[in-house]
């Protein structure tokens, strides 16, 4: 016996949409319009799988397909939406490339938030929020996800310390030394959040001021000096290893 293909196929293109979703019909236009008809070559009958992280994951069927714009008839719903596990990531802006990438990583690794967090000693004091956040849509597409994180607004580390929630951990990857991180992150709660410094580290009166903040725990990883990014990524990792949806 012939087995029936599976549909939509693995192969299906994924979008993201800004309007909500339910069964009726919704018009695809610009960037993404090119992308489905010049990139992907799609035709009418071709499945698209769409989300707009808040109600989940949904089957689109494309009913007319344009030069410019496509519409797809949304049918059924496909997944619900995805737990996210409660975990912001606190990270000192880098130079444009590095920081592109951060927020990718971020995003493929499940973070819920991520919040720019200025110190004296940060390069980067401007972000373009509206690509940073087009990169992390491109990269829910493209891991599955059907929650895009929060991208919140540049704060400087003594407003974001000022304003802490008394119930949230705030782990701090801690240039001086700590607690060797996955045992930190086992012990901890269900709500936290990772600081990464900028490359050139934390001032020994940041230090002070998130040492002294109760919620915090300076954490270690590893013997090897990483980089900014490289840090984000791997606390984030054990994180979602001890606590998250690993």
């Amino acid at each position: 016996m012939v087995a029936t293909p599976a549909w939509p196929p693995q192969s299906t293109p994924r979008l993201f949409v800004e309007q909500p979703l339910g069964p009726g019909q919704i018009r695809i236009e610009g960037a993404q319009a090119h992308y489905l008809v010049s990139v992907m070559r799609t035709k009418v009958g071709d499945p698209v799988k769409l989300f707009d992280g808040v109600s989940g994951e949904w089957l689109g069927v494309a009913s007319m397909v344009g030069k410019r714009d496509l519409l797809l008839d949304v049918t059924e719903r496909l997944r619900e939406r995805e737990h996210v596990p409660d975990l912001w990531l606190c990270a000192a802006p880098l130079k444009k490339g590095r920081v592109d990438w951060l927020v990718e990583k971020a995003c493929e690794l499940g973070v819920a938030r991520l919040m720019p967090t200025l110190t004296r000693r940060t390069v980067v004091d401007r972000l373009n929020l509206e690509r940073l956040r087009a990169h992390m849509v491109e990269a829910a597409e493209q891991c599955g996800r059907t929650a895009v994180p929060d991208l919140a607004e540049p704060v400087k580390l003594s407003g974001l310390l000022r304003d802490w929630p008394e119930d949230r951990t705030l782990f701090f990857a801690d240039e001086a030394g700590g607690v060797p991180a996955l045992a930190a992150m086992q012990a901890g709660g269900a709500a936290a959040a990772i600081l990464i410094g900028p490359e050139g580290g934390f001032d020994d009166a940041e230090r002070d001021a998130i040492r002294a903040l109760p919620q915090a725990i300076g954490i270690s990883l590893g013997p090897r000096i990483l980089r900014a990014d490289t840090a984000a990524a791997a606390a984030v990792s054990l994180w979602m290893a001890a606590k998250g949806d690993w």
